[in-house]
C-alpha cells in the first residue's frame, strides 16, 4: 500500500506551493521565463536536434541546456546516462526543491506526468536495431532508462529522497492531472507534501508524428485566430513543492500561492478530437470552481489549452463561454502556447508555473502571434502584456482521448 488509508481529514488542509522551477524554450528558471512570458515572447525557431529536411514543418520550441547541470547527489556514470527528458526535469525540480527549502526524506511521494519519456533513447533503440540487428551495444542500457520509472527514480536519487513514485500518461492533460493527483494526496491526508510537475522532450519521432498527422502549423501557432492552422511543439519540464499549509507555517516557508480547485473529466468522443462543445472541458471547469468554492466571476485571468488546431480552439471557446456565461466578457484569457509551443506531458505544469508568475507579480501574459480574434470568443484575448488585479487563476489542460483537467489558483498575499 502506497499511502496509509485513514479517515480524510475535515475540513481538509489547504495546499500551498513553496517551490516552483521552470525550464522552457524561453529559458531555464523563474525569472527568465517570467520575463519572456510578461513580455509575450516567442521562443519558436529553427530546429537543431535533428534532422527536419523530410518534413512539412522546420520550426519547434527547443530549450537551449546549460553547459552543466547542478550539483546533486548522482555519480557523474549516471549523469552521463541521464536523456535530454530526465535533464530538464531534473532543472526544473532542482529549482523548486531549493526554494522549497525542503530536506531529503524517505516518505516524500514523487508524481509526474510525461506523455514520452525517455523517447529519444527509445528511437535510438530502434535505429540500432533496424540498422545494425546483429549489434547489442548499449541497448539494454537504453531498453531501462527509456522507461519513465527510471527518469522518476533517477530524479529522487539525485536530490536524495525517497518515497512513492506516481507516473500519469495522459496525454496532453499529464501534467495537470499529476499536479491535481498530488493535491488530492494532501487534500486527503495521505501526504503532508508532496513533489509534482511534468516533463516531456522533443524527439525526431514524436516531432514526425505531429507533423505527419498535419497537426503542426506550417505558419506561426496562432491560438484563437479565425485563420490558425496548427499547433508548435515544444519541451520543457515544471515541477512544483506541494504542501499543507500548516507544515509549511510550521518551518517559516516562502508561499508563491495556493491550489484551491482541481476538475477532471474525459469525453470519449474521439481518439484525437474534442467534444465539438467542449463538453469535458465544461466539466473539468465546473468542477474545479467547484471544489475550490468559487464562481466563473472570480476568476481574473484563466490560461487556456489553445493549441492553435482549429478543432480545438473552438471546442474549447465554446466550453468556456458556457462555463463563465454573462461573465465571460470579463474574464482575460490566453494562450502561452504562442510562445513557446505545446510542451506535450510538460504543458499543464508549466501554465500552472505561469499561473502563479501572474498572479504574484500581477500581471497577464498575452498571446502573442494572434491577429485577428475568432468570433466564437465571447471573452477578452489578451494580445499584448498588460497589468492587472488577480486573486484567482484557472488553467485548462486537454488531451487525446478526450482527457482533460483544470486547476484553480489562488494569489498568496
Amino acid at each position: 500500500m502506497l499511502f496509509p488509508r485513514k479517515q480524510p481529514p475535515v475540513p481538509p488542509p489547504r495546499v500551498v506551493v513553496t517551490g516552483a522551477g521552470i525550464v522552457t524554450p524561453l529559458g531555464v528558471g523563474w525569472k527568465a521565463n517570467a520575463d519572456g512570458f510578461r513580455a509575450g515572447r516567442v521562443a519558436i525557431r529553427p530546429v537543431t536536434l535533428f534532422d527536419v529536411s523530410r518534413q512539412r514543418v522546420k520550426a519547434s520550441g527547443e530549450v537551449e541546456l546549460p553547459p552543466a547541470l547542478p550539483d546533486t547527489h548522482l555519480p557523474a556514470r549516471q549523469v552521463r546516462r541521464l536523456d535530454r527528458a530526465a535533464k530538464l526535469m531534473l532543472l526544473a525540480a532542482h529549482e523548486a526543491w531549493q526554494q522549497s527549502g525542503w530536506k531529503p526524506s524517505t516518505d516524500l511521494p514523487l508524481v509526474l506526468g510525461t506523455t514520452s519519456g525517455g523517447m529519444s533513447l527509445g528511437q535510438d533503440y530502434y535505429r540500432q536495431a533496424i540498422h545494425t540487428p546483429d549489434s547489442h551495444r548499449r541497448q539494454p542500457t537504453r531498453v531501462l532508462h527509456y522507461q519513465a520509472q527510471r527518469q522518476a527514480i533517477d530524479l529522487s536519487d539525485a536530490l536524495g529522497f525517497g518515497g512513492p513514485i506516481i507516473l500519469i500518461a495522459n496525454a496532453c492533460a499529464s501534467g495537470a492531472n499529476a499536479i491535481g493527483h498530488a493535491w488530492e494526496l494532501i487534500r486527503n491526508g495521505r501526504a503532508q507534501r508532496a513533489m509534482t510537475g511534468g516533463y516531456d522532450a522533443l524527439s525526431q519521432l514524436v516531432f514526425a508524428g505531429f507533423d505527419s498527422l498535419q497537426a503542426l502549423s506550417p505558419t506561426r501557432c496562432r491560438p484563437f485566430d479565425t485563420r490558425r492552422d496548427g499547433l508548435a511543439i515544444g519541451e520543457g519540464a515544471a515541477v512544483l513543492t506541494l504542501e499543507t499549509l500548516e507544515h509549511s507555517q510550521r518551518r517559516g516557508a516562502i508561499i508563491l500561492g495556493e491550489i484551491v480547485g482541481y476538475g477532471t473529466a474525459t469525453d470519449a468522443h474521439h481518439l484525437t478530437q474534442p467534444h465539438p462543445q467542449g463538453d469535458a472541458a465544461f466539466a473539468t471547469m465546473t468542477a474545479a470552481c467547484q471544489s475550490a468554492g468559487v464562481s466563473p466571476r472570480q476568476i481574473g485571468y484563466l490560461n487556456a489549452h489553445g493549441t492553435g488546431t482549429p478543432l480545438n480552439d473552438s471546442a474549447e471557446a465554446a466550453a468556456i463561454n458556457r462555463w463563465a456565461g454573462e461573465h465571460a466578457a470579463k474574464i482575460p484569457v490566453s494562450s502561452t502556447k504562442s510562445g513557446i509551443g505545446h510542451l506535450l506531458g510538460a504543458a499543464g505544469a508549466v501554465e500552472v508555473v505561469i499561473c502563479l508568475m501572474a498572479l504574484g507579480e500581477q500581471w497577464l501574459p498575452p498571446t502573442s502571434t494572434l491577429e485577428t480574434p475568432d468570433p466564437l470568443c465571447a471573452f477578452p484575448l489578451v494580445q499584448k502584456p498588460a497589468k492587472a488585479q488577480l486573486e484567482y487563476a484557472l488553467t485548462n489542460s486537454f488531451g487525446f482521448g478526450g482527457a482533460n483537467a483544470s486547476l484553480v489558483l489562488r494569489r498568496w498575499e
